[in-house]
């Protein structure tokens, strides 16, 4: 049975990232720091070659997909982008701990959304949508790799909804230019709108590589 595999990729660090700030819709540039992470990513380990690299709007996935896919073949998803955080948007934790809507928000739950933002439950919906679309355009496509570069709380909130063995959120926060491999087939996903996940990314250089 044909198998297509799919490689989530999270952005490079920013310089929101670095300041320890709530970045959902917020564009933030990609920092010094993250492009020097990345650059030194590229020489030590080895991220999988695709046919076709699907990407977040948000400028920070988009210098990401350039960065580690140079030679194009991206198309921009709207639902790969991360979750709205609302009027937590720019803000760090220290300037948000004593309102009573971020301990609320802190919570967590599906129907949980901050202030102005939007719920987990709206961002699985939409990722759902996004990860149908992919694998549809893969299997019309005959594409056998493609790379997702998206967001971490996107990576996290699919793998954990969509991907088998089940493991909470948590178990895939992956840093910054790092992600996870899954492996998809017709019957899995038709039947049950699951994927394998086969493990993290990018991989240990082998000799002569």
């Amino acid at each position: 049975m044909t198998g297509y595999r799919i490689h989530f990729i999270r952005h490079a660090l920013t310089e929101a990232n670095e300041e320890g700030r709530y970045i959902g819709i917020t564009e933030s540039p990609v920092s010094k720091k993250g492009r020097e992470e990345l650059s030194s990513k590229l020489l030590t380990r080895v991220y999988p070659k695709v046919d076709r690299v699907y990407v977040s709007p948000m400028k920070r996935c988009i210098a990401t997909a350039s960065f580690i896919y140079p030679e194009g073949y991206a198309r921009v998803l709207p639902e790969l982008r991360e979750m709205n955080f609302g009027e937590f948007e720019g803000k760090r934790v220290d300037e948000l701990i004593g309102r009573e809507d971020y301990k609320a928000f802190l919570k967590g739950g599906l129907d949980n959304p901050p202030p102005g933002g939007e719920s987990v439950r709206s961002v699985i919906e939409r990722c759902y949508e996004g990860i149908s679309f992919i694998v549809e355009d893969m299997m019309k496509s005959s594409y056998k790799n493609a790379a997702v570069v998206t967001h971490g709380g996107i990576i996290m909130n699919m793998l954990s909804c969509f991907g088998i063995p089940k493991y909470s959120p948590n178990a895939f926060a992956c840093d910054f230019g790092e992600g996870f491999t899954v492996l998809v087939t017709a019957q899995l996903w038709q039947s049950g709108g699951v994927f394998e996940i086969l493990g993290r990314l990018p991989y240990e250089r082998q000799d002569g590589e």
